[in-house]
């Protein structure tokens, strides 16, 4: 029986996280010190897993994320349909409490089932899961990699899983994430069914030390 192990992970933490900046695609942010300090630990927790290929959307935080594992010559693919979601007009903005009211009544109505919303200049949940369909496409097609990396980031990982999962997706929020979780799923090509075997896995990542603390704070 074929099958496909999919190990699945969000980048590591950025500035723009630590300060609960929405960037989103249009933000091409780096790993900030604590996000280097993740990439590390999953590396060092993972390095042993021989993996045919490495994914990653195109956005730099996904790449730094895993280039330990580049550095050691695995195959690497970017797609653009494993990018974030746009928030559009939000993006790189400190939020004021205007905003914040009407991120949540944008993501209140996605949980209502109003999925074509988008905020103003950015995607809905649908327009990412459209753009997301050939990039899974093209993943499931390379049947000789059995065992996969793809990082990607948090609100499109939600959406991800829905598609893989047939989830509906106005409970994209039941899918937790956390800078450098991991989803482990397995694929069966023969049902064409996905079996989730580890939800935002956090296990590999230590504390972090004291100076790392410090900088982690908001």
């Amino acid at each position: 029986m074929k099958q496909k192990t999919i190990y699945l992970i969000r980048h590591g933490q950025t500035e723009y996280n630590r300060k609960g900046i929405v960037q989103g695609s249009g933000i091409d942010a780096p790993l900030n010190d604590v996000g280097f300090f993740q990439a590390q630990a999953f590396y060092h927790a993972y390095r042993h897993i021989p993996f045919d290929r490495v994914y990653t959307s195109t956005l730099q935080r996904s790449i730094q994320s895993v280039q330990q594992f580049l550095d050691d010559g695995l195959p690497h693919t970017r797609l653009a349909g494993l990018n974030e979601i746009n928030w559009g007009e939000k993006e790189g903005k400190v939020a004021n409490s205007e905003d914040h009211a009407y991120y949540a009544s944008v993501i209140k109505a996605w949980r209502e089932g109003q999925l074509d919303m988008a905020i103003t200049g950015g995607e809905s949940p649908l327009m990412v899961m459209e753009r997301q369909k050939p990039a899974l496409n093209h993943i499931l097609a390379q049947k000789e990699e059995e065992k996969i990396l793809i990082c990607m980031h948090g609100r499109a990982i939600r959406i991800f899983l829905c598609l893989m999962l047939n989830h509906d997706l106005s409970r994209m929020d039941d899918f937790q994430h956390d800078n450098l979780g991991l989803y482990l799923l397995q694929y069966d090509y023969s049902s064409g069914k996905f079996l989730v075997e580890l939800a935002n896995e956090l296990s590999h990542l230590p504390a972090l030390p004291p100076k790392l603390k410090e900088k982690a704070k908001p």
